[in-house]
């Protein structure tokens, strides 16, 4: 019989995930367990789930999901909160977490914040991935976006007024365009200056999002590749605001963390 298995429930900047350490366990997650917790009315509701693993070469390993049951190679924000609750745990400073995309090294940023390197961008079209070797920096889509990956496929628009965008309309046109055989993630960016960005998002296997890392790190990369900041940025998002800086060793990004609630899934729920 499974027995009940403990989750948290976290958020950065109400981009909200569930997380479930399965260190020294042997459950393995399917899509429809995935599915079925990300049910706002029948599960618990997240943007993205994160499980937690054993790593021989990390202090952990990270996998995470989308609400839809499909895997992603990166989630910033969750990054960032399971980095500030093994940095609590152990009161170590700083930590290694391998990534289906990197091993990627957190700190603790101090004040509340924690810091993470989310790695190089992706600047390959075939890694990224896209369909077909295009301009990377002007891709032949109207609105003249930018591709990136940051573990996960993103393009990016850059707009006079974010709040006027159509995102429900907008982003799952994107979302699914042919250039991106594994889908995107969209964002709609409008500058403030040079060192200040807003940012509004559309997830990719999830939907509209208060924030996301990925997408703000992506964000920023294409908006200092274009020559419109520079490669350090304040990002406003609907939650509230993250920084980006573009170093020579990777994309960093600090920001706040919330741990709202732990809780436990049933054996009967889990195994119905």
């Amino acid at each position: 019989m499974t027995p009940p298995l403990p989750f948290m429930k976290m958020h950065g900047l109400g981009n909200d995930f569930v997380v479930i350490d399965l260190r020294g366990s042997a459950l393995a997650l399917s899509p429809d367990h995935v599915v079925r917790i990300a049910d706002r009315h029948m599960g618990v509701g997240f943007d993205q789930l994160a499980t937690i693993h054993d790593d021989d070469r990390s202090d952990a390993r990270l996998v995470f999901w989308n609400a839809d049951g499909s895997r992603s190679g990166a989630c910033g924000n969750a990054t960032r909160c399971i980095a500030r609750h093994l940095l609590d745990q152990t009161g170590r400073s700083g930590l290694r977490l391998r990534t289906d995309h990197a091993v990627l090294t957190a700190e603790d940023a101090e004040n509340g914040l924690t810091r993470v390197n989310m790695g190089h961008p992706v600047l390959d079209w075939r890694a990224i991935p896209l369909a077909q070797d295009v301009d990377i920096d002007h891709l032949p889509i109207e609105g003249d976006p930018v591709a990136t990956g940051m573990g996960n496929p993103h393009v990016t628009f850059f707009v006079d007024d974010a709040a006027s965008v159509d995102l429900a309309e907008f982003g799952p046109r994107m979302e699914h365009h042919f250039l991106y055989p594994e889908r995107t993630n969209v964002e709609v960016v409008q500058v403030i200056s040079f060192d200040e960005i807003t940012l509004r998002i559309w997830e990719r296997g999830t939907g509209p999002t208060l924030a996301s890392g990925s997408c703000s790190c992506a964000a920023a990369v294409a908006a200092a590749r274009r020559g419109l900041t520079g490669r350090r940025v304040k990002v406003n998002v609907p939650g509230g605001v993250l920084h980006i800086d573009w170093r020579d060793d990777g994309v960093w990004m600090e920001g706040p963390t919330a741990h709202v609630f732990s809780g436990t899934f049933t054996a009967d729920w889990w195994a119905a």
